[in-house]
């Protein structure tokens, strides 16, 4: 079976994407991926070892109608040439993942009778996926409120792929290659690729309480455009940057997740769907300018499960922020009992059972490019 992945714009749609690559490619399945030519994409997925397509897309703002005439046109070429690509790949399922490169992919695949599947990472659904929903054969979402913004009568909770080197990498290797032992307890603080500055204020502001704890280290995942300023506001002796690591960016995501015993994070799906992987107890503060606020609906639904605490952005610095952390930190029971419930939801499973979806859409649809 040949399947076409497609999705840009952010890593959230881009590594679920390559979870699910995995899985099929050991289940022996060939697959391609069409994303955009100057993307996130078009680096992460040659990294992954997967043919790459690139198709021009783009959005639209509202406030400049001659944006959605030149989206529309770019999306009407690409659907063209993504067309003249499949007569060529001659794919049996697409599997959108939201980023507007998914539109005309989907829209190719549509119009040559090949199944789609749309998979939502978000507990709000994006505009791309809403206007593939009403064209695949079944959609996919990581929690179930999202459900009803589908436009489409087979919709299926599977949760969000998380990859392999998350999943299977050790907590011994992850310290080891931190140099955190094995008895320290670990707090990984990070805001998502770009960082989160009022993530790094608020914890800056309890470097001297932290420090004072002898069995404590720290991993500070900055992001890289406030390093600099982070180092200097913390003024860490040699000694004490032992004990407090920081690092703009961290490209081994999966060995810092498999060492850390508690984690303060934004709520993005792909952060949620990791740290539910490696079952972490964590405290989640929602980015509240995303869009329709759904990193905040994302962490209730985790913050419900008893996975997590969550704490408002604007509350960060505050007194309620430093009694959270520091029941995190204190509370054993607490932490076993978060990540228990972390255990429960299966995210681990989730790329299984988006391959078993996508698989049996195939085998509905069948060949449909001869």
């Amino acid at each position: 079976m040949r399947v076409i992945l497609s999705g840009g714009g952010t890593a959230g749609h881009i590594n679920p994407a390559l979870a699910l690559a995995e899985v099929l490619a050991e289940r022996g399945h060939e697959v391609f991926f069409a994303g955009t030519p100057h993307g996130v994409e078009s680096r992460l997925v040659p990294q992954a070892g997967l043919p790459f397509k690139a198709f021009e897309a783009g959005g639209f703002d509202r406030s400049h109608p001659s944006s959605l005439v030149s989206g529309v046109a770019k999306i009407a070429r690409s659907t063209r040439q993504a067309k003249r690509w499949f007569a060529e790949v001659r794919p049996d399922v697409v599997v959108g993942f939201g980023g507007y490169v998914s539109i005309p992919v989907a829209r190719a695949a549509e119009s040559l009778g090949i199944p789609v599947v749309v998979h939502e990472q978000n507990s709000v659904m994006g505009m791309a996926n809403k206007y593939l929903s009403k064209r695949a054969q079944t959609v996919c979402v990581t929690y179930g409120c999202s459900a009803d913004a589908a436009s489409c009568p087979a919709v299926c909770v599977t949760g969000n792929p998380v990859r392999r080197s998350v999943i299977e990498s050790s907590r011994e290797a992850g310290r080891a290659m931190l140099g955190i032992p094995d008895d320290a307890l670990m707090l990984l603080v990070f805001g998502g690729s770009l960082g989160a500055r009022h993530i790094n204020e608020g914890i800056v502001g309890m470097r001297d309480e932290l420090l004072a704890r002898e069995d404590l280290r720290i991993v500070h995942i900055t992001g890289p455009k406030e390093l600099d300023a982070v180092r200097e506001a913390l003024a860490l002796t040699p000694e004490q940057e032992e004990r407090w690591q920081l690092m703009g960016y961290q490209d081994r995501m999966g060995e810092t997740l498999a060492a850390a015993d508690v984690i303060i994070s934004r709520a993005g799906a792909t952060s949620l769907a990791e740290i539910s992987a490696r079952a972490i107890p964590a405290l989640l503060v929602p980015f509240p300018h995303a869009t329709e606020d759904h990193q905040t609906t994302n962490a209730r639904a985790w913050v419900d499960a008893g996975c997590a605490l969550m704490m408002p952005d604007d509350e960060l610095g505050t007194e309620a922020f430093r009694d959270q952390v520091r029941r995190l930190l204190d509370d054993g029971d607490l932490r076993a009992s978060m990540a228990a419930a972390a255990r429960s939801q299966k995210t681990a499973d989730a790329a299984a059972k988006l391959a078993d979806v996508v698989i049996a859409a195939a085998a509905r649809g069948g060949a449909a490019v001869q």
